[in-house]
């Protein structure tokens, strides 16, 4: 047994470390009935939950020496109901399965526990014999492939990139920094020290470490298709196109490659030209379920929407516990799961080995499916079941939230603005949307990008890419940002709104003004009047109980950590609304306030008032917005291609009598309306 397999928790009481150290040993001695004893009796008294899950996985390996293999699979199957993505557990349900000579369920098992953590160097060897068997040898191939490159990482790397799969990644910075000392541009320990910055979405330094890794060693394959993935991650999608052809041209049927200049090319929105490489891809592989997936995405993404219906069930017909295709159903907000679609996520749900992200998804398609139904108590318990599995990955805390507030009110005050609202770059082409998701923001976007004198892109990161860059990187400090918004050069400032204008033209047509509707850069529109002061900004508003209970129940590709809880949607509501009374207060009329009620009931009148504000004439295509032909990316895509209804404004009070926590954590919020 390896001393990595039985990995000790860092942080536990001394008193409870040291009964690790002697569960360890007992196994290590082959005293198996004596450390499932020691498990046994830890397991009645009082642990915290860490502990717990711990003692529970020592008792699995303890179980599972001793040949108790049904026990042992109990106890694995209890952990995973609480932790659903413990590597090691995973691990051991391989073993379990392989000590049983169940091979397809060992197979899934280390599959799934590689998926987790890549750096598991003894399920891969498992997954190279079971593929071997299985007569799967493009699939060993890779394996072996993974397993060759962790064994020829120096023993400190091997340990930094375990620790990132295990989610310890503050000691995994430590080990790389320390390492990189002693060994400077080591292409592996920045690769690796990049991983952490992208898991702490500190994407600014991880694409610096590998834009130097590439520049370092131009033929890693490994370093540039990670600056790859990342470019495609964060939005820089014509960046990602260039990467991708430089890798294909030397790898030219490389699958994988094929498929993220896909993804590239569909976020620059030449749809197009992506759907041939996926097909390509499936003519290859045409059982890849996450291929048909993608397809799925982009024929969505372009208003083809019965063939992307087509290609989310040929992916869970490939994969039938494939919650992301059942949910990319669902969530299309116009098609209604079937009977049999909503039985099979039933049954699928609840089986044991299923992984956590399904998991979530199929809670939150089969909540939709109910509300479809009308059945709003089993709908809601769905959404809550998913929205608390969510949360218990994500490491929310709201008063991060709510001090990152407070300090753009204290420090981007009336005499900022005055002092240096003047040194921006004077371009007024950029018209940004604002506000909570799920606010209308799509639909204002549909009802601007019908205008001839403005082009739809989609939710662009280059403001928040600037303000991460801003915040600087010192540990135990405060952020630098928007406090140094007060002293840094003033050239800085139409240097960065320029550099805005130049990164964004990928995503435009030759219309003079365009959109970034990224909803979260509510919180920098101190930054963007300063950078860009001639710009215009829209705040998307809707009832805070239809926008947020609208939130709660939408999955939301990556970010928007705030919305899977009740308590936590309400309170970011709370401080977006204090944030957007300060922006009106300190660059008063910078910020037109759009509310979605009024649009819905007087659209003409809101329309006239958007362009109005933006400076643009009259164009009745404004109104006939739904019959505008361009690639929408957001849930409501579908949605805004018909025209406008009023259905959806009450929605929430179907499910009123289960959302008194978010009317608490609104509170005087909910006066307004």
């Amino acid at each position: 047994m390896s001393e990595t397999e039985l990995s000790t928790p860092s942080k536990a009481p001394e008193s409870v470390q040291n009964q690790f150290g002697t569960i360890k040993s007992l196994i290590q001695k082959s005293a198996f009935n004596d450390a499932v004893e020691l498990c046994e009796n830890l397991l009645k008294g009082a642990l915290i939950d860490s502990e717990h899950i711990e003692v529970l996985y020592f008792l699995c390996v303890a179980k599972r020496c001793d040949n108790q293999l049904d026990g042992a699979l109990e106890c694995v199957a209890s952990l995973l109901s609480q932790k659903p993505d413990h590597s090691r557990a995973l691990q051991e349900r391989g073993y379990l399965y392989l000590a049983k000579n169940q091979l397809n369920d060992a197979l899934q098992a280390f599959h799934q526990a590689t998926q987790v953590n890549p750096a598991l160097t003894a399920s891969w060897q498992q997954l190279i014999s079971l593929y071997n068997k299985a007569g799967q040898t493009r699939a060993a191939e890779v394996a072996t492939s993974q397993l060759n490159y962790l064994k020829q990482l120096p023993p400190q790397l091997l340990g930094a990139s375990d620790l990132i799969y295990e989610g310890k990644l503050a000691v995994a910075e430590k080990v790389c920094r320390e390492f990189l000392q002693a060994n400077k541009h080591h292409i592996d320990a920045m690769r690796l020290l990049a991983e952490v910055g992208q898991r702490l979405r500190i994407f600014d330094d991880a694409e610096f470490l590998l834009e130097s890794c590439i520049e370092l060693a131009p033929d890693n394959t490994r370093a540039r298709t990670e600056y790859l993935h990342l470019l495609n991650r964060i939005g820089k999608f014509k960046a990602a196109q260039s990467q991708a052809q430089i890798l294909l041209s030397k790898q030219p049927e490389n699958p994988g490659l094929k498929v993220s200049l896909a993804s590239a090319l569909v976020g620059l929105g030449h749809i197009d030209e992506a759907t041939p490489l996926y097909q390509q891809v499936l003519a290859q592989t045409p059982d890849n379920a996450d291929i048909h997936l993608l397809l799925g995405h982009a024929l969505k993404a372009s208003g083809q929407l019965n063939e992307s219906i087509e290609a989310y069930r040929q992916a869970y017909r490939l994969r039938p516990s494939y919650g992301d295709a059942y949910w990319s159903l669902a969530n299309t907000k116009t098609y209604q799961l079937t009977d049999d679609e909503l039985r099979q996520i039933s049954e699928q749900e609840i089986k044991d080995g299923v992984p956590v992200e399904d998991r979530i998804h199929m809670c939150f398609a089969a909540g939709k499916a109910h509300e479809d139904r009308g059945d709003f108590d089993q709908a809601f318990s769905f959404y809550e079941r998913g929205n608390d599995i969510k949360k218990a990955n994500t490491g929310y805390k709201p008063e991060n939230n709510e001090v990152n507030v407070q300090a753009q009110i204290e420090h981007c005050s009336a005499e900022l603005f005055e002092r240096r609202g003047h040194l921006g770059c004077d371009a007024p082409d950029p018209i940004f949307i604002v506000g909570m998701p799920r606010a209308g923001s799509t639909l204002l976007e549909q009802i601007l990008a019908s205008h001839s004198q403005v082009d739809g892109t989609m939710e662009l990161h280059n403001v928040l890419g600037l303000a991460l860059r801003l915040r600087g990187r010192i540990a135990g400090q405060e952020s630098a940002y928007p406090r140094n918004l007060s002293d840094i050069n003033d050239d800085y400032f139409s240097r960065f709104g320029e550099k805005f204008i130049a990164d964004t033209q990928a995503y435009r047509g030759s219309a003079p003004f365009f959109i970034d509707k990224m909803p979260n850069n509510f919180q920098h529109i101190g930054l963007i009047r300063l950078i860009l002061p001639n710009a215009k900004i829209i705040d998307a508003r809707r009832h805070p109980m239809g926008c947020c209970f609208s939130g709660f129940k939408q999955l939301f590709g990556e970010g928007q950590d705030f919305s899977y809880g009740q308590e936590e949607i309400g309170r970011y509501y709370r401080s977006y609304v204090e944030l957007m009374n300060h922006w009106d207060a300190v660059i008063p009329e910078f910020v037109l306030r759009v509310d979605y009620e009024k649009v819905v009931d007087d659209l003409e009148g809101q329309v006239r008032r958007i362009l109005d504000f933006c400076g643009l004439p009259f164009e009745s295509s404004c109104l006939n917005f739904h019959q505008t032909q361009r690639n929408i990316k957001t849930p409501s895509s579908e949605q805004v291609r018909q025209p406008i209804f009023t259905s959806g404004l009450e929605q929430w009070r179907n499910f009123e009598s289960h959302l008194n926590p978010l009317k608490e954590a609104l509170g005087d919020v909910l006066d307004a309306y």
